[in-house]
C-alpha cells in the first residue's frame, strides 16, 4: 500500500535550465538504463526491443551485446564486471507512430506473469536470471538498480495491477552473488528511479505516477531505517516521474515525463530545476568522463525514449563516478 500521507506539492519554484543537446544516437527503441562505459562508450537497453545495447558516443554507431527477452528495463555495472538488468518480464504493450517514428508504452498485457534480475557476461553476451522472486512471491516488474559497493545493489520493483499480480511495488535489495535477496519498503506507489547519495547514507526512489521523490536512511549496506522515510520533492501536477542518477553534489535528477526532462533536485529539497530534452518519456540519465577526457563527469546522457534517441549535454554539476 502506498504511503498517502506525504502529499504535498513542491513549494520551491523549478528553475528552467535550458542547456545545449547534442544527438549522440537515434533508430533505438524505446532506450533506457545508461550506463557510461570505462572506453567512453555507453551502454543501453532498448525495452520494446528487448536487447543490451552498446553506443559509440564518437560515431553514433550502436551494437547489440545481448538478446535478452523480457524487458530490460534499468542497468549497473556489477562487482564481478556482469551487466546487471531490472527486468520488467515484458511489462508493456509497444506503440509506434510509422510517421513520426514515435513509440510509447502501453498496458501491461495479461499473460504478464512477472519480472527479474538477471546479469549479462558482457564478453559474450550470456544472460544468466539471478533472481526471480523474494521469499517465494514473484518479482513483479523490476524497473531500476544501483550498485553500493559493498557486494550489492538496491533496486525498485515498479509492481502493477492485473489478475496474473497483486501489485506490491517497492525497494529491495539484493545480493550480486546470488546470495540473498530482500524486500525493504513496500509503503510505495509505483516505484521506479532509484540512487544513493555520494557517500552512500541515503538511498533515494521516485514514485512514477504520484511523482515523488523519497529518501531514506542507510544504516548498514543492504538496510535502511524505516522510520526515515521522508519526502525530498513533489513534482507538479500531471508530472509523473521515471529514472535517476545522483550527480557529484547530491543533486538528484530525475527523469520526468511529461514537460520532457530531466528535474534535479537539491539534496534537502530546497531547490530545483528543470533541463528540457524535447521528448516528453524522457527516461534516464548517466554521468561519463569520456574515457578519462572529462575528469569531473560533467558529460550527461540522456535516453529519450519516445523518440529513441541517446542525447549529450553539458551537466551544470560535476558527475558522480558510481561504485563499478
Amino acid at each position: 500500500m502506498a504511503d498517502d500521507t506525504i502529499t504535498s506539492r513542491p513549494t520551491v519554484p523549478v528553475e528552467r535550465v535550458e542547456i545545449d543537446l547534442r544527438t549522440v544516437t537515434e533508430g533505438l527503441r524505446f532506450p533506457e538504463g545508461p550506463v557510461a562505459m570505462p572506453d567512453g562508450s555507453v551502454a543501453l537497453v532498448e525495452i520494446a526491443r528487448g536487447t543490451l545495447t552498446r553506443v559509440d558516443v564518437a560515431t553514433g554507431d550502436t551494437r547489440v551485446v545481448a538478446e535478452c527477452g523480457g524487458g530490460p528495463n534499468g542497468a549497473a555495472m556489477g562487482p564481478d564486471g556482469r551487466m546487471y538488468l531490472a527486468d520488467n518480464g515484458a511489462f508493456f504493450t509497444w506503440f509506434t507512430d510509422e510517421a513520426s517514428g514515435i513509440t510509447i508504452p502501453g498496458p501491461t498485457p495479461d499473460e504478464h506473469v512477472g519480472g527479474a534480475i538477471a546479469a549479462v557476461d558482457l564478453m559474450n553476451g550470456m544472460t544468466d536470471l539471478v533472481y526471480t522472486a523474494i521469499d517465494g512471491v514473484r518479482l513483479v516488474a523490476p524497473n531500476d538498480l544501483v550498485a553500493d559497493g559493498h557486494g550489492g545493489f538496491w533496486f525498485t520493483d515498479h509492481g502493477v495491477q492485473h489478475g496474473n499480480h497483486p501489485g506490491r511495488p517497492g525497494l529491495c535489495y539484493a545480493k550480486a552473488d546470488g546470495s540473498g535477496i530482500w524486500g525493504r519498503a513496500f509503503d510505495c506507489d509505483a516505484n521506479n528511479g532509484v540512487g544513493l547519495s555520494p557517500d552512500g547514507s541515503v538511498v533515494y526512489a521516485a514514485e512514477t505516477h504520484s511523482g515523488r521523490l523519497f529518501a531514506w536512511d542507510v544504516v548498514a549496506p543492504g538496510e535502511l531505517d524505516p522510520d526515515s522515510k521522508r519526502l525530498v520533492f513533489a513534482a507538479a501536477e500531471g508530472q509523473l516521474f521515471d529514472s535517476l542518477a545522483v550527480d557529484g553534489d547530491g543533486w538528484i535528477c530525475v527523469a520526468t515525463i511529461g514537460d520532457g526532462g530531466i528535474t534535479a533536485v537539491a539534496p534537502d529539497g530546497s531547490s530545483a530545476q528543470l533541463i528540457p530534452t524535447g521528448d516528453a518519456l524522457t527516461t534516464n540519465i548517466c554521468f561519463g568522463d569520456r574515457a578519462g577526457a572529462d575528469p569531473e563527469l560533467r558529460t550527461a546522457y540522456v535516453t529519450c525514449s519516445s523518440s529513441g534517441r541517446l542525447i549529450e549535454l553539458t551537466w551544470p554539476r560535476p558527475g558522480l563516478r558510481l561504485a563499478h
